[in-house]
């Protein structure tokens, strides 16, 4: 391993160069805070053992918080702050050119996960409705699929780094990266925003785990909890429903006011509006093939088995058309990236410009395109030659055409369309792989797994290009941060791939108590009646992508509103409620340093919140499973003070927050 220990005096680091966020004037370039001329350490024992004890913990921590609430949160600026709390406590001489590739090297948790919960769970979901069908799987798939699609998306993205952080230097804002380059860079003051995120993440993981594992107060605030409520949800179809948990407070702040309140106004027009409606006037035809009005069913059962289809077909159309804008990116990038090819396999590039060789990325697609045909072909899928060769080439087209659309989703709203994008390969994968003979529970699987590992390549390579271009700002080794990526998503798919397993045995994926997924049951709605014959839901598909199609022509992001129909109310409404937080955390004070301050330690104590309840939740499976969790007696969960208690630390929590956030000055920046 190379340990690059050279005695130098790196440059005072202060602030990123004036131009590090704008557009270049013609004749101006960028350098980075690290002298492009000068070696610094990246690659040593502190820095990979610490990307790796990273990636370990916040795969574990995103892969529950996904599966329980539908978020997957970046852990990309948690891991900056811990890195650099952690350099600083250590009294790291060159912590800055250390810290990216920490960062960078557990950063493939966040993505890893994102890649393998919105499809794959669906495998189980459909084995737990469907215990007909036959079929199974094992941990060695589930860890090929994420592996596999990791590398690939890892493989495509490194021809187009210089397109997007250098060639479009400021036309892309790069949320995302911004923050991180932020906290990286303001290392001086890392020690307390570590103290900070480590006393928040107590709290939020305390706070959970009362909740979730001891059952000392409800996680879930309802009108339900009231006769009256109870008789409004049963008569007219119309309820509250909020999630009391730590992790969704937390996103909903990390989000921010506008995207929770798309996300929200999907869900309250699924909830307060086409529910009710359909409770007063709709129709479902029963098991006898009689007409029944849907007045007798619960909103539930109504939101799930018909409205959220509505979602889907809203989700699956932000997709395409997030393909259909990205074309000439498509284009460019690519023409960027064959003449960066031809141009420096001959001639010496600066340290901060090299990246991995193109003959080296060649040899590696042959590597993995030739792993993934002997999975296919002998990873128990029982496909014949003709459906590998099929499988594989599909993996390939749509892994190559979605790379830039979710890197440009990425640089652009910080928010990466990886949902859209995996149901439409799962459309078409479906169809493609039932022409060619593969049907029924092995084609399910084979689906699943075709396009489980596209969407870890689309989520690795919309994660990937935020640390290439932390590196770019700061100056890092571009060779490095990708060479070492492949460890970081090797450690990251054995972890997620464990955590999967453990869950789907200790909650499941149906039934009362279960896991919510609602992306991987998405996936599991469109693929079974496609691959079992069954009636589809196109015409609620259709309406769907009708309304994604009217949103993105008025301006509204597609996507966060559809996802906010298909997904539980109880599961949206926490992220609103954290969303306005941040708003008025950042808006009580005429001066906007002060704002921004308040903010910023609002972002890090919310960033704890969300990391320690997840990572608690993930302590309170393991509970689960060896037999050890702990309840309330059945008189107390059922009693008033059960539901009170939960609305009284529901709102303690939020002034928690509050609080600490507004006791931030300016002066704490400095």
């Amino acid at each position: 391993m190379e340990n690059i220990e050279e005695k130098h005096e790196e440059e005072p680091i202060t602030k990123l160069p004036d131009n590090a966020y704008r557009e270049l004037k013609e004749g101006e370039s960028y350098r980075p805070i690290l002298n492009p001329n000068k070696k610094y350490p990246e690659i040593n024992a502190w820095t990979v053992i610490g990307g790796l004890l990273m990636a370990i913990i916040f795969s574990a921590a995103t892969a529950y918080a996904g599966l329980r609430f539908g978020q997957v949160f970046e852990a990309a600026i948690p891991i900056a702050i811990i890195a650099v709390g952690a350099s600083t406590l250590a009294k790291r001489k060159s912590p800055l050119s250390e810290n990216v590739i920490i960062q960078s090297i557990g950063a493939s948790s966040g993505v890893i996960v994102a890649g393998a919960i919105f499809t794959l769970p669906a495998i189980y979901i459909i084995q737990e409705t469907n215990p007909e069908i036959q079929m199974e799987v094992h941990f060695l798939q589930i860890f090929l699929a994420s592996l596999l699609g990791g590398f690939l998306g890892i493989l495509f993205l490194i021809p187009f780094r210089k397109y997007f952080v250098s060639d479009m230097h400021g036309k892309y804002p790069f949320p995302e990266a911004t923050a991180t380059t932020e906290i990286l860079v303001s290392g001086a003051r890392g020690g307390n925003q570590a103290k900070l995120l480590l006393i928040s993440g107590l709290i939020g993981g305390l706070y959970d785990f009362l909740m979730t594992t001891f059952h000392v107060w409800a996680e879930n605030i309802s009108t339900r909890m009231t006769g009256w409520g109870e008789q409004l949800a049963s008569n007219h179809k119309f309820l509250f429903k909020m999630n009391a948990s730590s992790i969704l407070l937390g996103t909903g702040y990390l989000i921010g006011l506008k995207y929770a309140g798309i996300i929200c106004a999907g869900s309250f027009l699924s909830w307060w509006f086409i529910l009710p409606l359909l409770g007063e006037f709709g129709s479902f035809t029963n098991a006898d093939g009689l007409m029944v009005s849907m007045s007798s069913l619960d909103p539930e059962f109504i939101f799930s088995n018909y409205i959220r289809y509505i979602g889907i077909g809203g989700i699956a159309m932000a997709g395409l058309l997030g393909v259909i804008k990205s074309s000439k990116v498509i284009k460019t990038s690519l023409g960027v990236a064959l003449k960066v090819g031809k141009g420096t396999e001959k001639t010496e590039v600066q340290r901060t410009q090299r990246d991995i060789s193109m003959k080296i990325l060649l040899i590696g697609f042959v590597v993995v395109l030739a792993l993934i045909f002997a999975f296919f072909m002998w990873g128990g899928l029982q496909m014949n030659l003709t459906q590998v060769i099929v499988g594989v080439l599909v993996v390939f087209v749509f892994a190559f055409l979605f790379t830039t659309v979710a890197a440009t989703a990425i640089a652009t709203v910080g928010t990466n369309p990886v949902s859209g994008m995996t149901m439409m390969t799962l459309i078409l994968a479906s169809f493609i792989l039932s022409a060619v003979g593969l049907q029924g529970g092995s084609g399910i699987i084979t689906a699943l797994i075709v396009g489980g590992i596209v969407c870890s390549a689309l989520a690795m390579a919309g994660g990937f290009i935020t640390d290439l271009k932390i590196g770019y700002w700061i100056g890092s080794s571009p060779y490095k941060q990708q060479g070492f990526k492949f460890l970081g998503t090797l450690v990251s798919a054995l972890t997620v791939g464990a955590v999967i397993m453990l869950l789907s045995k200790t909650y499941g994926y149906t039934g009362e108590d279960a896991l919510a997924a609602p992306q991987a049951n998405a996936m599991a709605a469109i693929i079974r009646p496609l691959m079992f014959g069954g009636s589809t839901p196109w015409i609620l598909y259709i309406i769907g992508a009708i309304f994604a199609i009217v949103l993105d022509c008025i301006g509204v992001p597609a996507l966060a509103f559809s996802l906010g129909m298909f997904i539980p109310l109880q599961l949206n409404t926490p992220l609103l409620v954290g969303g306005f937080l941040a708003w008025f955390i950042s808006s009580r004070s005429k001066d906007e340093k002060v704002n921004k301050a308040r903010k910023d330690k609002g972002t890090l104590l919310a960033s704890g919140l969300l990391a320690g309840g997840a990572i608690m939740g993930v302590v309170s499976a393991i509970m689960k499973l060896c037999g050890a969790e702990v309840g309330m007696p059945a008189s107390y969960v059922n009693g008033s003070l059960f539901n009170i208690l939960a609305i009284v630390m529901f709102v303690l929590l939020c002034l928690y927050l509050v609080w600490d956030s507004l006791r931030a000055k300016p002066a704490e920046e400095a």
